[in-house]
């Protein structure tokens, strides 16, 4: 399997925060000789936090979709154009992160509270590999906040539930859902829709939902040999059409311009040259949709 992680105690509730202890943390015993998405994805991107099978994964992954590198730099562009969107211009200063992965540059606190630093942040993700790296996260202005939580999308009312969520977000403003290649790996069968929506009932009128998800419609040969061998290494996966991404949003509608391919959302509120050409070389559609 592409994931193999053993961690003493068994934890879905853990909090980290800049406050806490190495006492709060469950003890995490990582299998290196064997790819770990987390580390595929952080190798893709370019970082140093993996290992020879991570690496090897990557490159197989790669031997079907030539561009995988410059589509994980260009999702980790899209998510910083977002926030810069979110904060500057919709004046949202909460963000409930799902799906953290392994800290890279321009993590979502560090763009918000560049802008504001009154933001306020929470980071999520189910892996206890992430949980290893989470101190990385846990910088922030004084005037802001930011907490990780170990937490499962599959059941969203343990995210909601997690009292670091109360203590460090008012869900009485609004606040901005991101979903950043995360939702591949639901099923249909695991009714996706609905777990976003489970979120989204728990936040008022005016707050954001963020989602880019992989797609094969525009190369749907290759994307098709891509899901065989991501999901024959272990991890359930599924690309989706356009149609199919749009009925992740629940109806909302979505801010200018619309659903577009991730490398073209908003190139406007970049901070640096455009990292691909033809945007339909990064196989993924991107919205920013906002809850009335």
């Amino acid at each position: 399997m592409l994931r193999r992680l053993r961690h003493l105690p068994t934890n879905k509730g853990t909090a980290v925060s800049s406050t806490s202890d190495d006492r709060s943390r469950p003890r995490t015993e990582i299998d290196t000789t064997v790819p770990h998405e987390a580390r595929v994805y952080n190798y893709w991107l370019g970082g140093k936090d993996n290992y020879e099978a991570d690496r090897v994964f990557g490159d197989t992954v790669a031997q079907h979709i030539p561009t995988i590198k410059a589509m994980a730099q260009a999702n980790r562009a899209f998510l910083g154009r977002a926030v810069r969107y979110l904060v500057a211009e919709a004046g949202v200063t909460q963000f409930l992160d799902i799906g953290t992965g392994i800290p890279s540059a321009d993590n979502t606190h560090e763009v918000a509270q560049q802008i504001d630093p009154s933001s306020r942040i929470v980071y999520v993700d189910k892996d206890p590999l992430v949980l290893a790296h989470a101190r990385a996260l846990m910088s922030s202005t004084p005037e802001g906040a930011t907490t990780y939580i170990q937490a499962d999308l599959h059941e969203p009312r343990s995210i909601l539930e997690h009292p670091a969520v109360a203590e460090t977000l008012d869900l009485d403003r609004p606040v901005a859902i991101m979903l950043v290649a995360i939702m591949m790996y639901f099923h249909d069968s695991d009714r996706p829709a609905e777990a976003i929506q489970t979120l989204l009932d728990a936040v008022p009128s005016g707050s954001f939902l963020t989602i880019t998800h992989p797609t094969g419609d525009f190369a749907p040969a290759a994307m098709a040999r891509a899901v065989t061998a991501i999901e024959a290494g272990g991890v359930r996966f599924q690309a989706r059409s356009r149609a199919e991404f749009e009925t992740l949003f629940n109806g909302l509608p979505t801010v200018e311009p619309g659903l577009v391919p991730v490398a073209a959302w908003r190139l406007d509120l970049a901070d640096g040259p455009s990292l691909v050409n033809n945007p339909e070389e990064v196989w993924y559609w991107s919205g920013v949709a906002r809850k009335p």
